[in-house]
């Protein structure tokens, strides 16, 4: 049965377009090489006017038509959904950068919702930041929700807020249901935590009170792959964030990993001298 899970957050910022991408390409990957044969993947960018979703999978010259006009009726879902020329079982719904968000309704997500889960076994919906429109919707039809924190007060504090939104106005909600939540830690700099620059993870899992799936690493490698127009995952498979996130995809699957904070490989030049890979 298909599942969907809203990536949200209340603050801007935060990294959850390039964790929906890089966990969206990373479930794509679980069938082997190339996706063949492995679980089929739609990711969903619910941000409309601010269109980013695209651009990090590669795909911002291949949209012809997005979310809203199949919304609208303009265009069949078929007509919409972009392929992943790298993965088989990976494609991306964009949205819109022209519409306002009140082109959204709540009738018209729900009928692309329902036909999404007839064609995928995963539905990955990038939320808009904070408590408007976009992201209720974004989030209504969610059974699990991923929760993209910085270790910063004002995040984690935003982070509270969209909690107790998901208990309370999602369609679980209205059933009586709870939304499955997570978790996800991004941003991650274990000396600056340890010399009280962060907030330590202990700390935002005391505040939250959610399931921890996975703690993304600060790194170079997200930002370089984003600008690239790849999820991490893809383009630096053995990079620290590439393999969090990875762990934080096994989590969502249901498998028990020890929780760790990957760390950069090093050359043997680089241990001998004490200097970090680039």
């Amino acid at each position: 049965m298909a599942r969907v899970v809203v990536v949200t957050s209340g603050k801007g910022g935060v990294g959850k377009t390039t964790t929906t991408a890089a966990i969206g390409a990373a479930l794509a990957q679980t069938g082997g090489a190339g996706g063949k044969g492995g679980e089929r993947v739609v990711v969903v960018d619910f941000d409309v006017g601010l269109r980013n979703l695209d651009l990090i999978m590669g795909a911002e010259r291949r949209v012809v038509f997005d979310l809203i006009n199949v919304i609208q009726g303009d265009a069949k879902l078929h007509q919409a959904l972009i392929r992943d020329k790298r993965i088989e079982n990976l494609a991306l719904l964009p949205a819109s950068q022209t519409r306002d968000k009140d082109a959204l309704t709540a009738e018209g997500v729900a009928q692309v919702i329902a036909e999404l889960r007839e064609k995928f076994d995963w539905i990955i919906c990038d939320s808009p930041a904070g408590i408007e429109r976009g992201a209720a919707l974004a989030m209504h039809h969610a059974d699990t929700a991923i929760i993209v924190t910085n270790p910063e007060v004002s995040s984690v504090r935003d982070s509270d807020r969209i909690i107790g939104l998901l208990d309370s106005k999602t369609e679980r909600a209205a059933k009586g249901e709870r939304v499955e939540k997570h978790l996800l830690l991004t941003r991650y700099d274990p000396v600056r935590a340890a010399r009280g620059d962060m907030l330590k993870t202990e700390d935002v899992l005391e505040i939250l009170s959610i399931p921890l799936l996975g703690i993304i690493p600060e790194s170079q490698e997200v930002l370089r792959a984003s600008n690239l127009g790849a999820p991490v995952t893809l383009n630096a498979p053995d990079s620290a964030p590439a393999r969090a996130y990875a762990d934080a995809v096994r989590r969502l699957r249901g498998e028990t990993l020890d929780m760790v904070v990957p760390t950069e490989r090093r050359g043997f030049v680089d241990r001998l001298f004490g200097r970090r890979v680039a």
